[in-house]
């Protein structure tokens, strides 16, 4: 196509990502012509490195719960319009393999390529046009909306930001859907990295980060959230799902609170051992520690003396560790952006802007955000679908 070319559609997706392509989808089949375009050479690239390469397509058990929004009940619509089992019904058309892992989390056997693919092909059969390699330049609306591209003008009565939010720049991330939000006057929620690892202060760094992949399962808490899941030790600070789950809570200056032993007794042993010593606490912390890990902790809270008091004061300090993050990794290591295009300005049933007629929003750059685990991408496929069944 040359610069002078202009293609009219009846919507216009802007990004093709896991929103973006569902959304064209729901509205191709409905007899909708439909242009996705997308700056990368491919789509999905989200898709394909998420989850290890092997997609976290889903979680069986994806409740409104599961999600961070200044408005709790918005995603209720969307999510009760379509399921975890409607995906999965997708995903068995295609015959991919799929398995559960650990809370209600679903995998492809073999490869996120394989619902890229599947993806693609529900796009071709539902007559979707899919335009790679296509920077957005400028968008514009007189009475219809006017995309243009380096190569071409696409011109259609219904816009879809899709362009998802900040996070994994390397990937191509950019604000360019909460620049659009703000060009047509809509409200912006302030984006923030989530799902994202926490760096630690240079003292506490010194203290446990020569440790770095060492591993436990702890309790992590913050402004009135836990989460009982896997912490990781890296060099700069602290990963794992626990520490990615509280990260999407945690607000810079806020202490995080840690549970090493989660609703048990660590020093119980200690008190009723013959004789109490170093060798008898080291060996009751790596019941519920790695050694490294737990003869570290020892050396830095190391009881003056064995008296009951202080083995008290040892038990305490081992479920309440308060530290306060550094800061995160930032968008670099964010799984996704909280924040985004504010939800009041967007109607739940589907996701269309109150303010300017045909214009949608769906997936990472509205104000949902979703805990680990497939819920994030849950999200995508029901508020991409609620838009393609409204357009």
């Amino acid at each position: 196509m040359t610069k002078s070319t202009t293609r009219d559609f009846d919507v216009l997706i802007l990004g093709a990502g896991a929103a973006g392509l569902l959304c064209a989808i729901e509205a191709g089949k409905r007899g909708r012509r439909v242009a996705v375009i997308e700056r990368a050479e491919r789509a999905g690239k989200k898709i394909l490195i998420s989850g290890g390469g092997r997609c976290n397509f889903t979680n069986i058990y994806c409740q409104p719960d599961n999600f961070i929004s200044a408005n709790p009940h918005f995603a209720k619509s969307a999510l009760s319009r379509y399921t975890p089992a409607d995906f999965i019904a997708l995903v068995e058309k295609h015959r991919i393999a799929y398995r559960e892992k650990t809370l209600g989390q679903l995998f492809c056997d073999r490869s996120a390529e394989d619902i890229v693919r599947m993806l693609e092909a529900e796009c071709q059969a539902a007559g979707v046009e899919t335009f790679l390699r296509s920077k957005i330049q400028d968008v514009r609306r007189n009475t219809i909306f006017a995309v243009q591209t380096e190569s071409a003008e696409f011109r259609a009565p219904a816009l879809v930001v899709a362009t998802g939010g900040l996070s994994i720049p390397k990937l191509g991330a950019t604000a360019l859907g909460y620049d659009l939000a703000r060009q047509f006057g809509l409200k912006i929620r302030a984006p923030r990295p989530a799902l994202v690892p926490f760096s630690l202060g240079a003292e506490d760094r010194s203290h446990y980060c020569d440790l770095a992949g060492v591993s436990a399962e702890v309790v992590v808490s913050t402004n009135h959230h836990s989460f009982r899941e896997k912490m990781l030790i890296t060099h700069r600070g602290l990963s794992g799902p626990a520490i990615l789950q509280i990260s999407s809570y945690w607000r810079p200056g806020t202490p995080i609170r840690l549970d090493f032993a989660p609703q048990s007794e660590v020093t119980k042993p200690i008190r009723e051992a013959k004789v109490r010593n170093t060798a008898a606490a080291l060996s009751a912390l790596q019941k519920f520690l790695p050694q490294r890990l737990a003869a570290r902790w020892l050396e830095l809270h190391a009881p003056t003396n064995w008296t009951n008091q202080a083995l008290a004061t040892l038990e305490r300090q081992t479920h309440e560790w308060v530290f306060t993050p550094a800061g995160t990794e930032g968008y670099e290591k964010a799984e996704v952006t909280a924040g985004g295009v504010d939800t009041d300005e967007l109607s739940s049933k589907t996701m269309e802007s109150r303010k300017v007629r045909g214009l949608f929003f769906v997936g990472e750059v509205v104000d949902v955000t979703g805990h680990l685990g497939g819920h994030n991408f849950q999200w995508a496929w029901a508020s991409g679908a609620a838009a393609g069944r409204g357009l």
